[in-house]
Parts: structure tokens; sequence; C-alpha cells
């Protein structure tokens, strides 16, 4: 088959290394992680206009690296192509290889805060408006005064400081597809100046790779058929296709 895929940044190294060994020719787009940081109507436009863009006569299906990402899929459109996804969450299942393993993890370790090739070089692009691009984790109140005013960065610094004082652990998910030891490296860096517990795990590569050489048993994966969309669901099945019965 020859298939496009359209993926966050998060996961460049591994989906480069995975449409090189896969069965099938699986034409890449990246987009950039900052998406995820507009808002989930501006996000579900920009990836609705990647997908329209694949070319129904060279393509089979669009493939998307994507998990559910904070709804920013749901409405998301197949028209005239197959949409492929794996039901999850967030792309941490991405690295753990199902989502069974990533509950498991989360379950048995709270407060942890999840770092992998892609987070560490890709997480803190210039411009994004997340947590980390305010500066780090833990910016200077007087940085977010002169970025957003007085009383945004009052409220913004009080945010912050609750989202990092849930965090007692950093862990690596090493993939495998690492050139060296540097990013584990960095990783632990950052755990040991935050004063955190620090765990390498070793990641699976296993469901990205079914998706990207079509094994796409529906325990894994949702294949979104021309004319239907993307929904939530608020159950172990995480996402479905229903029928599109308005205008696109």
């Amino acid at each position: 088959m020859r298939l496009k895929l359209v993926s966050c940044e998060i996961v460049y190294r591994e989906m480069c290394a995975l449409a090189a060994r896969s069965r099938n020719q699986v034409d890449v787009e990246f987009l950039p992680k900052g998406l995820h940081d507009i808002g989930s109507t501006r996000m579900r436009t920009r990836l609705q206009q990647a997908v329209d863009a694949a070319d129904s006569g060279q393509y089979e299906a669009v493939l998307l690296g994507y998990a559910l990402c904070g709804n920013g899929l749901v409405g998301l459109r197949a028209r005239t192509l197959p949409l492929v996804l794996p039901r999850a969450h967030d792309c941490i299942t991405f690295f753990m290889g199902s989502k069974e393993r990533y509950l498991e993890y989360f379950t048995s370790n709270s407060g942890v805060y999840f770092r992998t090739t892609g987070w560490l070089e890709r997480g803190n692009a210039v411009g994004q408006l997340s947590v980390e691009s305010l500066g780090g984790l833990d910016p200077k109140y007087e940085e977010l005064v002169k970025k957003y005013g007085e009383d945004n960065a009052r409220y913004l610094y009080e945010q912050i400081g609750q989202y990092v004082h849930n965090y007692r652990q950093l862990t690596f998910i090493e993939m495998g597809i690492e050139p060296d030891g540097s990013f584990e490296q960095r990783s632990r860096e950052e755990a040991a100046r935050r004063g955190w517990a620090f765990e390498k795990l070793a990641g699976d590569l296993s469901l990205l790779q079914s998706l990207t050489d079509g094994d796409w048993d529906n325990e894994r994966f949702l294949v979104v058929k021309p004319g239907q969309r993307i929904v939530a669901r608020y159950d172990s099945a995480i996402i479905a296709a229903e029928d599109c019965h308005d205008e696109p």
C-alpha cells in the first residue's frame, strides 16, 4: 500500500525509523507540536487541511500520528480516504506500545513527568504557548509580567506552580532509536535539577509499527471511513467513528 502519514513532530525520530522499515510506502508529513497549544478547534482545522490535501489517486489511506490529544481530533472528517489512528488518549501510549501498559504504569506511578527524544528536541519550540514555553516549568515571575502583563502573569504563575508541584519523578522512555546516551543524560540532569526521582523505561514501538505496516485490528486502531468523522468515547475504546449528516 501507499499511505500518507500526518504526524505530530513529537514522534519524529520514531516515525521516520518505522516508515523506513515498513512493508508499505509511507509518505510522512510532520506538523508542529505547538498545534496542541492553540485550542482544539484550531488544531482540528489545521489537521483537516493536511488530511484533505492527501491525493486519493495516490494513497489508500491517511494515517494519523496523533492520539485523542485533548479532543483535538474530535470532529476530524474522512472525506475521500479512510483515516487510521491508534486508540490512545495521548502520545505516551505510542511510546508505551499499548493503552493497557500506559494505564498500568500511570496507575502505579503517580506524579510522573515523561521525556522522550521528541519531547527533548521539540517540546520547547519557539513561539509555543504552553507551560514549558512560558520560560520552562518554573519561569521567573518578572519574565511572565514582561510577556503577558501583571494580571495574566499572576494567574499563570499560580497555575504553573500547581502544575510543577504535582510531579515527583521524571521517566525517560528509551525507544531504541537514540543515537547515543545524550538524551538519557539530559533527562537525568533535569530530574536532579528539579529534585525528582529518575527512571529509565524501555519503550515499545509495536503500536506505531503496526500503524505503518497496515495491521489495523479494531482493538488497537480506529478506521474512519469516507463520510465519517471522529468522536470521543468515554470508555476503553477512547474514540469512535460516526456518519456525517451535516455539510462538510
